[in-house]
């Protein structure tokens, strides 16, 4: 049951958690129009997509950077209680430090399954969301934007069909410069291009521009030329999207689902997808590693005050994030295992969570 104590520091925990999202979530957006209101006005974006948008980045933005938010509440009020002696006084009172850690535990229980759920349900909708209007209105200006270098999406359909796609813009579901190769014996049977194919929702089925299909034969190539050809295709719509990007915006059944489909094609972009996958779960255990740091850190009644605990805060919140984000794409790029690599920050500060909550108890 919660003493009086407990609700006390739940509510500031919980409270202040609130107030930073509504601090910073604000200067986001605000920086984030400083640096898009160009774009926007010169491709006329209408007034509801940059609504939807900015609901979409807002959710999109605080689950980035959720830890620094949680971090930096904790250790704001958690120094006001002790610049006030107020943790003295809890202390002196006959409570120990574990006991004083438990409403601080049940608050990240309560963040925890929260970001849980909102990653595994809200989260993916938003980043589509966020992902398709930048797509559409703002990388390379126009609704044809996505077309660039880094977009170029390779996959593997079959165990002898390849396709490529230069670039896709997610609103009229068409893929530029589109190829499909099949192969017999490692030898190409035929190769299809298409300037663009474009996704037919009513019939499940592509239609492509500028259609041109090669048969290699043993003397004589057959050449087959149309301005327009309709067309089914055994692979989906989701093979023509960017990697990260399709993964950031499934849900978590259709994301494990997506991955074990992967994993029988032999894709070699599983890492990217298994990243994605187990942050789901190693970004909410984070609060409560998080959340033990920034208590022992700030417990203490300091000389410098609140201003030193909160020098000390951002930068281990930042440390956090930096490794975070760096582990993250050594698991993309190398041979790291991505689960291995996902984890290692939260237990790299687990064990330093418990170093500073032993010398706090101290």
């Amino acid at each position: 049951m919660l003493t009086i104590i407990d609700k006390y520091i739940l509510k500031r925990y919980l409270a202040t958690f609130a107030v930073m999202l509504l601090l910073f979530i604000p200067i986001g957006i605000v920086v984030d129009v400083s640096e898009k209101i160009n774009k926007m006005l010169e491709n006329k974006v209408p007034f509801l997509e940059i609504a939807l948008y900015y609901y979409n980045f807002t959710v999109y933005f605080a689950n980035s950077l959720f830890p620094i938010f949680l971090f930096l509440s904790v250790i704001w009020f958690t120094s006001k209680l002790a610049n006030d002696t107020e943790i003295i006084a809890i202390l002196s009172s006959g409570i120990s430090f574990t006991r004083f850690l438990r409403p601080y535990i049940i608050g990240a229980s309560i963040v925890s399954v929260f970001v849980l759920l909102m990653g595994f349900f809200v989260v993916p909708a938003a980043s589509e969301g966020f992902n398709n209007f930048r797509y559409t209105y703002l990388k390379g200006g126009g609704k044809e934007a996505m077309r660039g270098d880094n977009t170029d999406v390779y996959r593997q359909i079959s165990d002898d069909e390849f396709i490529y796609v230069n670039s896709f813009n997610t609103e009229s579901k068409t893929a530029f410069n589109f190829s499909l190769e099949k192969f017999k014996k490692q030898q190409l049977v035929h190769k299809i291009t298409a300037s663009r194919i474009k996704w037919n929702p009513k019939d499940s089925t592509y239609t492509m521009y500028d259609y041109t299909k090669r048969t290699v034969g043993e003397l004589n190539d057959k050449i087959e030329k149309l301005p327009q050809k309709d067309a089914v295709f055994t692979f989906d719509l989701e093979d023509l999207t960017p990697v990260v990007y399709i993964a950031e915006t499934l849900s978590l059944g259709k994301l494990n689902a997506f991955i074990e489909k992967e994993k029988e094609r032999g894709s070699s972009n599983i890492n990217v997808y298994l990243v994605v996958l187990y942050k789901k779960y190693s970004v909410p255990v984070s609060a409560f590693i998080l959340t033990i740091i920034a208590v022992a850190v700030s417990s203490m009644k300091r000389r410098g005050g609140m201003g030193t605990n909160l020098a000390i805060g951002i930068a281990l919140a930042f440390a956090f994030v930096f490794f975070d984000k760096i582990f993250g794409v050594l698991a993309e790029k190398s041979s790291i295992p991505p689960m291995l690599a996902v984890w290692l920050p939260n237990i790299a500060f687990g064990i330093l969570a418990i170093y500073l909550l032993r010398n706090a108890k101290r």
